[in-house]
């Protein structure tokens, strides 16, 4: 009987020392130290980030880029541009003059085309106010003029005054000058021409001239072809 409990108590403290002994093992720690990645493979990791932060477009953008620019053309200098303006603006005043030339011969034949002139070559007997002018009796126009026209006028200048129709056959041209005469007066003056018109064009000339014999002015309408 004795050994008997001995026996049991020896199994007993068995038991109870394994079971300490599972126990520790359970509540033990376990330390792993990490291992440091290769340097090799951390830096083609930062060449792979680097790679897709770069648009895959980029270069054909650029070139597409620089392409525009070689093609611009480089700017002409200010000299060279002032030039090409005064050879536009010579080139549109031609075409102009063409334009109203065209426009005459399209709206006054020549078969029907009477066209009046105004000179004027004075000096103290008379100051030009305004001239009317008259075709077979009807008025066609009435023109006054400005200090400039009129000294433009005394330096040679010449007016286009009228540019109409007339039939065929005798016609009549009556043109009103108005004025300054001599010592200020108020000066109102007439002149006729009487022409037979033809299938040409007929110009008729209109002069103001200083009669130095009278001292007054002289006014007269001459037919030029």
């Amino acid at each position: 009987m004795l050994k008997r409990a001995t026996w049991t108590a020896k199994l007993l403290g068995l038991l109870l020392l394994s079971q300490l002994a599972y126990g520790a093992d359970q509540d033990a720690e376990v330390v792993v130290e990490p291992q440091a990645a290769p340097v090799q493979e951390v830096q083609a990791s930062e060449q792979e980030v680097e790679a897709s932060a770069i648009p895959a477009d980029t270069s054909p953008q650029m070139a597409q880029v620089d392409a525009a620019e070689e093609a611009v053309p480089p700017e002409a200098p200010p000299a060279q541009l002032d030039v090409q303006m005064e050879d536009v603006k010579k080139a549109l005043s031609k075409l102009k003059r063409d334009l109203v030339i065209l426009e005459e011969d399209l709206l006054f034949p020549a078969s029907s085309q009477v066209a009046v002139f105004l000179s004027m070559d004075v000096g103290k007997f008379f100051n030009l106010d305004a001239v009317t002018l008259k075709v077979n009796g009807k008025q066609v126009t009435h023109h006054l003029y400005t200090q400039k026209q009129v000294d433009a006028l005394a330096r040679g200048g010449v007016q286009k005054l009228y540019v109409g129709n007339v039939k065929q056959g005798d016609n009549r041209v009556t043109a009103f000058f108005t004025g300054t005469g001599p010592n200020g007066r108020d000066f109102r003056r007439a002149t006729t021409v009487d022409f037979e018109k033809g299938f040409e064009p007929t110009f008729i000339e209109l002069a103001i001239n200083d009669a130095t014999e009278d001292y007054q002015p002289d006014f007269s309408a001459d037919i030029v072809n």
